[in-house]
């Protein structure tokens, strides 16, 4: 009996090498078995352990370059790790929009990312993980077809030559609305407040390039008295995140983002001299295919006119229908606790860095809105050769404008959304989470969206 047992253990190790050693495509469907959700798995990918992990891959195709971040979940979307990181994160430049005259060439300078990507996600995995492309301000500026064009090549490549799940509608230009949305998501799941009450999220303010997104969370009395803005799109978003529901204000505020404000700064000056600009510099300034004079008064710089400039650019005491307006007639979404704990990225942190205001090597701070300003007297107050010497940490397409973008970012905070100048606010560029870094940018968020949306996994997002 004792020598039946053992030839029959050796006969089941040899099946199941031989079941192990085949590829997935040969396994029918009989040699299936049931996962714990009762959702059917190849027999294979059990044997390697894979049937508890889900991978995302989310491309963040900028205007200044291209971003893969992959990322791993467990089945209640918990981050897993990837190596000794929590994502695999790899760049390339220049961005998509450097390729409107050749299209094709666009999507090719994306394959080392993708072929990064696939070498991370386990084979077996590979056709159940979704890939998702999101253009943002880049291809927004391109003229006629050219964006359209771009998304499509990009879309061939992604089909005839990636093995991951992949849908047309996934490669797209993401509404300013999305990214806010998703930046609120990936803030609060990296912090842990997805889940408790409204009063205890974190309201996001990402300064982009082009525009800026605020999203918060408001009370439900707010949310019935949200008006319909002009463009048919909502101000508030219903969404369930960990069985709690939230009424979630998102609004993108086009042309107030860093580059487009310096532009409606210039506006405002018609032409002229502008006295935002740094003593000594004599050029100009090049946004959305139009040339703006950009140097200085004869009188030199002066914040304070700078300062009423700004008020103008941002239309800060434009009409306002609603009982309150942030800025450019507006609504501001009502208030409440949902703001009571400010976490502002991109521009922001930049140029906190740029100015002295965060440490070269830190990834984010608690600062307040009056720091900016503290910063603008002294940086107004250099002249344009000195900025290097005297702010050493400056972009140099930045230096003649970061007294402008100080007091930009001042008046955007404190007259535009009502934030008080001393009020205690955190600015990141990356997210402490778990002993490791992450990126505070709204990659993670779409991640979370396209995962939660599958009938296979269980969600987060209970629409």
């Amino acid at each position: 009996m004792t020598t039946q047992l053992a030839v029959g253990h050796g006969l089941l190790v040899r099946v199941l090498v031989v079941l192990f050693l085949l590829p997935v495509g040969s396994l029918s469907y009989s040699s299936q078995i049931h996962g714990i959700h009762g959702h059917k798995l190849p027999f294979r990918r059990v044997l390697l352990g894979h049937d508890t992990e889900k991978y995302a891959v989310i491309f963040d195709a900028g205007s200044t370059g291209s971003r893969v971040h992959v990322f791993r979940f467990d089945e209640s979307l918990n981050l897993l790790p990837i190596g000794d990181e929590f994502e695999l994160f790899a760049s390339t430049k220049p961005g998509l929009s450097s390729y409107a005259a050749d299209p094709p060439a666009a999507a090719t300078s994306l394959k080392p990312l993708l072929e990064e990507a696939e070498d991370v996600v386990p084979t077996e995995l590979r056709p159940d993980t979704p890939v998702r492309l999101g253009a943002t301000a880049g291809l927004r500026l391109l003229q006629g077809d050219a964006a359209e064009r771009i998304l499509e090549a990009v879309r061939n490549l992604l089909k005839n030559e990636s093995t991951l799940k992949y849908r047309d509608d996934w490669v797209s230009i993401l509404d300013g609305n999305q990214e806010g949305t998703y930046l609120w998501v990936t803030i609060n799941y990296l912090l842990d407040t997805l889940g408790k009450k409204y009063s205890e999220t974190i309201c996001t303010i990402d300064l982009g390039g082009g525009s800026v997104q605020m999203a918060y969370a408001i009370s439900d009395e707010n949310a019935e008295n949200a008006p319909m803005p002009s463009t048919n799109e909502t101000y508030v978003e219903e969404k369930t995140f960990n069985k709690t529901n939230y009424n979630l204000y998102v609004h993108s505020y086009l042309n107030y983002g860093s580059k487009a404000g310096r532009a409606e700064i210039f506006k405002t000056s018609r032409n002229s001299t502008n006295p935002c600009i740094l003593e000594g510099y004599d050029g100009t300034y090049t946004y959305g295919g139009v040339v703006y004079k950009a140097s200085a008064p004869p009188t030199g710089t002066n914040m304070k006119r700078c300062r009423v400039l700004a008020r103008k650019a941002l239309k800060i005491n434009a009409p306002c229908k609603y009982k309150k307006c942030t800025f450019n007639g507006i609504w501001n979404g009502g208030g409440g606790d949902g703001q009571k704990n400010v976490y502002m990225s991109s521009s922001f942190y930049w140029t906190a860095r740029e100015a002295g205001i965060l440490e070269s090597d830190a990834v984010g701070g608690i600062i307040r809105p009056l720091d900016y300003m503290e910063a603008a007297k002294l940086v107004c107050a250099t002249k344009f050769e000195d900025i290097k010497s005297n702010f050493p940490n400056t972009e140099d397409d930045d230096i003649p404008y970061l007294c402008m973008d100080l007091v930009y970012q001042y008046t955007l905070l404190v007259d535009g959304f009502d934030v008080h100048p001393r009020k205690k606010v955190t600015v990141v560029n990356k997210v402490n989470y778990k002993n490791s870094e992450l990126e505070a940018a709204w990659p993670l968020g779409c991640a979370i969206d396209v995962m939660s949306s599958s009938a296979t996994n269980r969600s987060i997002f209970d629409e």
